[in-house]
């Protein structure tokens, strides 16, 4: 693996360098938007409706949507003034048991790697988290983005997670549920259904299906040589012009069809 950020865990007084890697990958299949008359991918451009026609990037500007249809420009050097340099620090605040945070908050996992210089120290704080059954709160800035996260043990390394702040937790409080009488009976056998579906957690053992299938189904049209050949020249000599790009297609489809108008 390849690490994504290189900095230091700050525990205190002590400073252990470490490397940071994303601990998660999602494996969900990309599929390409092809134009079906010829199968070349599809391109996407930004456009103004208004003006009818394609703007660059030097003609968009931030705008904050306050209520629908009014915005709040931000200008660059408006936008500097709040933007965060990523920070080389992770900076560990205060512990807390495991059990106060609500899976609810949690994001996204990072493992963290000991640098050449930083064993010792890692090895310390990976092993005084595990005797202590504690956690550690920390603050991190990655690409640009101030985050709260969390230091905890996974198996024999230590692991970062970022976490939401609580406003980005919506309220459930605003959801409407009436909580119906249930017959001790009733209760009674689901918490035996409960009990007769218990068993250890075991990752290996669940599998996305949906995703083995498609991959099958691919994997079978290649076999079969149900596979097409896009032009690579004309994928990037396609026009980008709305107008061009609709003559196109009309000449393809004549051509397609022997030249019959319908």
């Amino acid at each position: 693996m390849r690490s994504m950020w290189n900095g230091s865990l700050s525990f205190g007084l002590v400073n252990i360098p470490v490397k940071m890697y994303s601990a998660t990958q999602g494996k969900d299949l990309r599929f390409n938007q092809l134009h079906t008359l010829c199968h070349t991918p599809i391109k996407y451009q930004k456009t103004c409706p208004h003006c009818q026609r394609a703007v660059d990037e030097q003609e968009i500007v931030r705008g904050y949507q306050y209520e629908p249809g009014h915005y709040v420009i931000i200008q660059d050097d408006e936008w500097e003034e709040f933007a965060v340099k990523s920070s080389r620090t992770v900076d560990i605040l205060r512990f807390v048991e495991l059990g106060e945070i609500d899976p609810i908050y949690y994001d996204k996992t990072y493992y963290l790697e000991p640098s050449e210089t930083g064993g010792k120290a890692y090895s310390l704080l990976q092993k005084a988290l595990s005797l202590s059954g504690k956690i550690a709160v920390a603050e991190i800035t990655i690409r640009s983005k101030p985050s709260l996260a969390v230091v905890r043990v996974y198996h024999d390394l230590l692991a970062l997670e970022t976490i939401y702040y609580p406003d980005e937790i919506r309220d459930q409080a605003r959801l409407s549920i009436t909580h119906m009488p249930v017959q001790e009976r009733e209760l009674e056998m689901a918490l035996s259904l409960i009990a007769s579906l218990t068993e250890p957690f075991e990752p290996e053992n669940y599998s996305d299906r949906r995703r083995q299938g498609l991959l099958d189904l691919v994997e079978a049209k290649i076999r079969g040589q149900e596979t097409v050949l896009v032009d690579q020249r004309e994928e990037e000599s396609a026009p980008i012009d709305l107008l061009a790009a609709l003559q196109a297609s009309i000449k393809a489809q004549h051509e397609k069809t022997g030249g019959v108008r319908h």
